[in-house]
């Protein structure tokens, strides 16, 4: 009986700065680890102090957005469906929906913020994934997202 292996891949910024149109500070993740094709991977974002949303969120106790979570996880979502697509050149992601979205721990500075993602149902060109946030493996966030895939013209827009 033949026991089939999956090699994991990862990919590092150099190559998420390829696939993803997002630049800093609106980046949200750093590496990309534990690839399964296009069916699940991990992300991950070093939370620092020096993030300019912490100015504001919130002085002397500073948290990170909620929402910037939700753009991890759907920006670690899309690398990997761009990185398994062939449009000629790496497509647009579009974010379609956010459903049961849950935060159940704050992210602070100095945290490692994990984002696990998983394919759910993919039709065409909209691909749907769950994802849990965690740091130091404790669920910090959930969402369900979904995503177009379009791809970039000439001027890089869809």
């Amino acid at each position: 009986m033949s026991q089939e292996t999956t090699t994991l891949e990862s990919i590092d910024i150099l190559k998420i700065l390829e696939l993803l149109p997002h630049r800093y500070p609106f980046l949200m993740v750093d590496r990309i680890i534990g690839i399964d094709g296009d069916r699940r991977a991990i992300g991950i974002k070093n939370v620092t102090a020096n993030e300019p949303h912490f100015l504001g969120h919130f002085p002397g106790s500073p948290v990170m957005p909620g929402v910037l979570i939700i753009e991890g996880m759907a920006q670690t979502a899309g690398a990997i469906c761009c990185k398994h697509v062939d449009m000629g050149t790496a497509p647009l992601v579009y974010f379609m929906t956010i459903d049961s979205a849950k935060f159940r721990k704050p992210v602070i500075p100095g945290d490692r913020l994990e984002y696990h993602v998983e394919q759910t149902k993919r039709r065409g060109n909209i691909w749907r994934f769950d994802c849990v946030g965690k740091v130091d493996d404790a669920r910090v966030a959930e969402a369900a997202i979904s995503a177009m895939l379009v791809p970039r013209t000439e001027n890089g827009m869809a």
